[in-house]
């Protein structure tokens, strides 16, 4: 696959900058001539991402969290959410749905929303050292539409 068009951004993680993520995927997204259906996943998936950089990367600490885009001339969309933070201890667990380090008012079901949402996701992580979150999603080709 080429790559047609990219961006890449870095916000401090601050809840505040939820919002703009999301926006910004959308926007980014919207080259692609998306459904809303489409676009409302890619912000759910996009928000999963960054509100577990926020809350768990860096629970008592503002860092830095860096999120790219790419698009593919298959019309696929990657995002890529990364920190730099606490890392996660064993990824398996923690991709499987109700399981959180969060407390009491987390639901476990980031990584099983951002599944669900989106074709392809894949986890990186180290401890002390942060989190790659990849997403894919191959849109679809609408009518009457180029890029």
């Amino acid at each position: 696959m080429k790559t047609v068009n990219y961006i890449k951004i870095e916000i401090p993680s601050k809840s505040t900058n939820e919002g703009l993520a999301r926006s910004i995927a959308a926007c980014f997204a919207a080259q692609l001539d998306p459904t809303l259906e489409e676009i409302g996943d890619i912000k759910t998936a996009v928000s999963e991402a960054v509100t577990n950089s926020i809350v768990h990367a860096y629970p008592d600490e503002i860092g830095k969290i860096s999120i790219r885009g790419r698009i593919f001339d298959d019309n696929t969309l990657e995002i890529v959410v990364q920190d730099w933070g606490r890392g996660i201890k064993d990824i398996e667990q923690a991709m499987e749905p109700m399981f959180t380090t969060g407390g009491d008012d987390r639901s476990g079901m980031g990584f099983t929303i951002m599944e669900s949402f989106m074709d392809k996701l894949k986890v990186k992580s180290a401890e002390g050292k942060g989190t790659t979150v990849t997403m894919r999603r191959r849109l679809s080709f609408r009518t009457g539409t180029k890029r």
